[in-house]
């Protein structure tokens, strides 16, 4: 959704609910076509349930609930940032319980404590922006585009890194 969002320098909601409206059956289809699977296959359905925006949120749920209830199987609401912190399982060498991470996405920013998959201890997180809204913001206001993260992390490696010591 970057083309849509760019003219503003951020994340519209409802222009992200709108995307979300337009794209979800298209995704899924591609995700069962991905996975080598039919939809006759799945026996539940997970949808995130929080937290987000709300607008895209309702989308997700609603189009999860109505898909489970045709396709007769169980649906289950996950937490947004327990997936965050669980996607490093898909990668190989995920790291051993526990462990300590930071999730630094678009709308959040927060360090856990992790000891299994859904048991999670929040040790601190932003207060205000997380850190992906403040390089959106830092963007904008340098008149880099959006979104910011991608530019400021180019440019920074063209920097001299003892400029600043911290």
């Amino acid at each position: 959704q970057i083309e849509v969002h760019h003219p503003y320098g951020g994340v519209v909601p409802e222009l992200a609910s709108r995307k979300h409206i337009e794209g979800i059956v298209p995704i899924v289809n591609r995700a069962i076509h991905e996975a080598g699977i039919t939809v006759n296959d799945l026996n539940a359905v997970a949808v995130t349930q929080g937290p987000g925006l709300v607008g895209a949120l309702l989308v997700g749920f609603s189009f999860a609930k109505a898909y489970a209830y045709r396709l007769g199987v169980l649906w289950v609401g996950i937490d947004h940032l327990e997936a965050h912190v669980n996607s490093v399982f898909l990668e190989e060498n995920p790291p051993p319980f526990p462990y300590v991470t930071l999730l630094a996405s678009g709308g959040h920013t927060a360090i856990y404590f992790v000891t299994a998959h859904t048991h999670m201890k929040l040790l601190g997180q932003t207060r205000d922006d997380a850190a992906g809204e403040a390089f959106d913001k830092v963007a904008k206001m340098l008149g880099l585009g959006y979104p910011g993260g991608k530019v400021i992390d180019s440019l920074a490696k063209q920097g001299d890194p003892q400029n600043v010591v911290f």
